[in-house]
């Protein structure tokens, strides 16, 4: 697997791989200064990316898709990341699941989180998504919920043609509707058996 900023400093389990190298916050500043911006625009955010330059693309002026969607996810694990003393990156946590923690929270109206994720799984466009996202993952962060960042890098890059968008999108629903079961941790507590009253995203 490609060394991913964020898989340098988590683990497999999820836990710091050292307590002495964490995401310096100058890191995380860079990170969010991409939110909202376009691949390759921010000199001093390139340095974090490590996907293989497209020659093609390039000669055109152009980002890969894969940069494209590597750019959005850092921006978001800068947001995520910022002020968190546990990691924000936590493998096998896909964003369906993550958000289904989100809902099932006290912090949060559950109709008000069903709202917003099914405004952004039904978009259709990348610009759209990351809108949509950036919000949710304001939200995870207050709760303390971690999320995949491989998983949510490989549904920005899925969102960009029709076809694996519907897969993506098919499979947040289902991670969504998980019925969490007794003793799962969620984000490092246990989490008690709740209701499978999760909506399905229109259009999944």
């Amino acid at each position: 697997m490609t060394q991913r900023y964020w898989n340098q400093f988590v683990g497999a389990d999820g836990t710091w791989r050292s307590r002495d190298r964490t995401p310096p916050g100058e890191d995380l500043t860079v990170m969010r200064s991409g939110l909202g911006r376009e691949a390759g625009t921010i000199v001093t955010l390139c340095r974090y990316y490590t996907c293989e330059i497209d020659d093609w693309a390039a000669r055109r002026g152009e980002v890969s898709i894969e940069q494209a969607a590597e750019h959005a996810a850092l921006a978001l694990y800068g947001l995520h990341q910022q002020s968190q003393r546990q990691p924000m990156h936590r493998p096998g946590i896909p964003i369906g699941k993550a958000l289904r923690h989100l809902r099932d929270h006290d912090k949060f109206s559950a109709e008000a989180v069903d709202a917003r994720v099914n405004a952004a799984a039904t978009t259709t466009s990348v610009q759209s998504l990351l809108m949509r996202l950036r919000g949710l993952v304001s939200q995870l962060r207050a709760i303390g919920q971690p999320l995949d960042y491989n998983d949510l890098m490989r549904l920005i890059q899925d969102w960009h043609t029709p076809e694996s968008r519907k897969r993506a999108r098919r499979a947040w629903a289902l991670q969504y509707q998980v019925w969490v079961r007794s003793g799962e941790p969620a984000n490092g507590a246990s989490s008690g058996p709740k209701p499978p009253t999760g909506t399905t995203p229109t259009g999944a």
